[in-house]
């Protein structure tokens, strides 16, 4: 959540005419993250969120915010979005696609426990159950095709030792596409800092910018190797145990789905490294830019290789 684009209180209070928020009571920039532009907006009448989308399509908006509204509906936490007079959920502003979801009201847990897992696991499957009945569909925009076009982009920031390894596991990878595993809109992207605790509960799923329709479980893979990683890359099992557990107890992994894991852990890890190489050695111009280091996907990535980690037994599901 990079600050690409300034917007000024006079603009801002300009564009929230069209939603019957009332006034710009203030502003703030948000700078964690890497994807798009945010700032915590305060009107006469709320919190919000505001985020001008800094690449993403206007004709793919409605699947993220859509998607946000169903699962709002359905009683999944994430944040509503605001419709403007017209019900329209997002309008130009300084140029960019922009819009309001709810601001919630919590931190993220960056040091989590087993307990903090077992919460996110639940919550990441009540999410996937709702998104099974979400009809829109959105290819992946970061899925395989996306993978070669950054390996081919890195290659030369690459020691030999990393691009091996980096051919290697796209070769590895290359069946990715034909899997059969169940698949509907997914988070892409569920790491501590995108969930916001109120106290032991899941207060919040924010930030659904790479959202897509993709395998539910490689959904669950992403969110698993942040969750559950220890310093050195390795799988903690007592959180895995609980983060899969939970999540089972609200959604059971099919028998392929179970197969796949591992494939689907280094997958998750192969993503990850790639998207903060690039970002690293190939970034985009912004008033405050957070890169993050691609070496701790790295040592993931080299850890899922050496390990190929199983699912936790079934039987806290």
């Amino acid at each position: 959540m990079s600050v690409y684009t300034t917007v000024s209180a006079e603009d801002l209070d300009a564009w929230l005419a069209r939603y019957a928020l009332g006034g710009l009571v203030s502003h703030e920039p948000i700078t964690s993250g890497i994807e798009n532009t945010n700032y915590f907006v305060t009107t006469e009448r709320g919190r919000y969120v505001l985020t001008l989308y800094e690449r993403l399509p206007a004709d793919e908006l409605p699947f993220y915010l859509n998607l946000m509204a169903h699962l709002a509906r359905s009683g999944v936490a994430v944040p509503a979005p605001a419709p403007d007079r017209t019900g329209a959920l997002f309008s130009l502003l300084c140029g960019k696609p922009a819009g309001l979801v709810d601001r919630i009201d919590g931190r993220p847990q960056l040091a989590p426990s087993a307990g903090d897992c077992a919460a996110v696991g639940e919550a990441l499957a009540q999410l996937h159950v709702a998104a099974l009945g979400y009809r829109a569909r959105l290819v992946n925009r970061r899925g395989p095709a996306w993978w070669r076009q950054a390996a081919r982009a890195v290659q030369p920031f690459l020691s030999p030792s990393q691009a091996e390894m980096l051919a290697a596991e796209l070769r590895f990878q290359s069946g990715m596409t034909r899997l059969r595993l169940p698949k509907a809109a997914i988070h892409g992207d569920l790491f501590r800092d995108n969930v916001l605790f109120a106290g032991d509960r899941v207060a919040g799923i924010v930030d659904f910018g790479f959202a897509a329709t993709d395998f539910l479980a490689y959904d669950l893979a992403i969110a698993v190797n942040d969750w559950c990683n220890d310093a050195e890359g390795e799988l903690d099992a007592e959180r895995t145990e609980a983060f899969v557990g939970a999540y089972q107890r609200e959604r059971p992994l099919s028998q392929d789905e179970r197969e796949q894991w591992p494939t689907l852990l280094r997958a998750a890890a192969l993503r990850f490294w790639l998207s903060r190489l690039y970002d690293l050695h190939l970034p985009r111009p912004g008033e405050l830019v957070h890169a993050h280091d691609p070496a701790a996907f790295e040592r993931i990535l080299a850890r899922r290789v050496a390990a190929m980690p199983r699912l936790p037994d079934a039987r806290a599901a």
